[in-house]
């Protein structure tokens, strides 16, 4: 006879981080800014209905950033030179996407209620372009974190090796909507196009980054995969 789960252990469940819990939101998040910044979907919806499919998506975003880093584990690793200690990759690439994360939250709740020049360049731009520059350093990092973890850069029979250079794309597609997205002291946006169409770009490949490497099954010990 099957035990009636208790309540906590549901919540138990609910908040251990898990590899899935952390691919669905980023899917979730990627799917909503690609949303926002579908062809067309800006002139049906309004730019209030794009900046609210950035806004609920970022938030997913940070969801997914914050299981990454509690995740990654330790912040040193032991090495047997120089200082003998270092930090480790996957804990670096974890906390400097965790951050561009949080940068976005912060420029899509600002898209929503700055409605002035100054506004628009520092609480919405800056921290777009900060959070882009997060994601850039947190995808280099991440070669290297693979590298170290397999003694390889090339190794296109792996799901982890395809998420890694679609992840990449996705941050140099972020960072080209933001350079495009850069608001001049007149309130000119320097490429509208270039940057919805970027950020679209930018959404599809952490998207599919994750849904490579999302787990298809539980452990077989029962734990949440």
């Amino acid at each position: 006879m099957t035990p009636t789960p208790i309540a906590g252990d549901r919540t138990s469940r609910l908040l251990t981080p898990t590899a899935t819990k952390q691919c669905w939101g980023f899917m979730i998040g990627s799917a909503l800014f690609a949303l926002g910044s579908a062809p067309g979907f800006g002139q049906w919806a309004g730019a209030s209905g794009s900046n609210i499919c950035y806004f609920v998506g970022a938030w997913f975003f940070t969801y997914a950033g914050l299981i990454q880093l509690l995740r990654s584990g330790s912040r040193l690793v032991e090495v047997a030179y120089g200082t003998g200690r270092m930090v480790r990759a996957e804990w670096l690439t974890a906390v400097s996407q965790s951050l561009g994360t949080v940068m976005f939250n912060v420029s899509t709740t600002a898209a929503i209620t700055a409605h002035t020049v100054a506004g628009q360049r520092h609480l919405v731009w800056t921290p777009d372009a900060g959070g882009s520059i997060a994601f850039l350093i947190s995808g280099a990092v991440a070669y290297l974190a693979f590298y170290r973890a397999n003694c390889t850069y090339w190794a296109p029979r792996r799901a982890d090796w395809w998420s890694l250079q679609i992840n990449w794309i996705g941050c140099v597609a972020f960072g080209v909507s933001a350079v495009a997205a850069y608001v001049t002291v007149t309130g000119v946006t320097v490429d509208a196009v270039l940057a919805n169409t970027a950020t679209f770009i930018g959404a599809v490949c952490f998207f599919l980054a994750s849904a490579i490497v999302l787990p298809r099954h539980h452990h077989l010990d029962g734990a949440p995969a």
